[in-house]
């Protein structure tokens, strides 16, 4: 199917530009999400009349995700969850847990933005876990899991 893209889209392309996807894809993830339109000859032609609006509002929301992003690049987050005497936890930390506290701390960031790369935590230790704010703003957080003695 093809499709013109209303945002950025990692490894499919950029706004306005016209790609062809799967149509499952388009069905069920991209059209109903808002972040394209199937590419008809009236769809693109009013996409030209809206392009301007479309991408000042793309710029909007770049600017705020890099101000949030130079906020929480210092931030060290310090988690604690109950673990054994060797250092290993009851349970993990979670991208919920480090969403959580940093809503906590004042950052509005959703669960679905937090990168754990190598999954939950499950030890006591330092990590640096990777905040995904947009499709070109990535913050590295630093994580601080202790140990609660049960």
């Amino acid at each position: 199917m093809q499709i013109i893209l209303l945002d950025k889209v990692v490894n499919l392309g950029a706004l306005g530009d016209v790609v062809k996807v799967k149509d499952g894809y388009a069905r069920n993830f991209l059209i109903p999400a808002g972040r394209a339109r199937r590419a008809t000859q009236a769809a693109v032609a009013e996409f030209e009349a809206r392009r301007a609006d479309l991408e000042k509002a793309a710029a909007a929301k770049l600017a705020e995700a890099q101000a949030l992003g130079e906020k929480i690049a210092g931030v060290n987050l310090k988690l604690s969850q109950k673990a054994g005497v060797d250092g290993r936890l009851f349970g993990s930390v979670t991208n919920h847990d480090v969403s959580e506290e940093l809503n906590k701390q004042g950052f509005a960031v959703a669960k679905s933005q937090v990168r754990m790369p190598n999954g939950p935590l499950k030890t006591v230790g330092e990590y640096t876990v990777s905040v995904n704010l947009h499709t070109d703003v990535t913050v590295d957080v630093a994580v601080t899991v202790l140990g609660e003695t049960a």
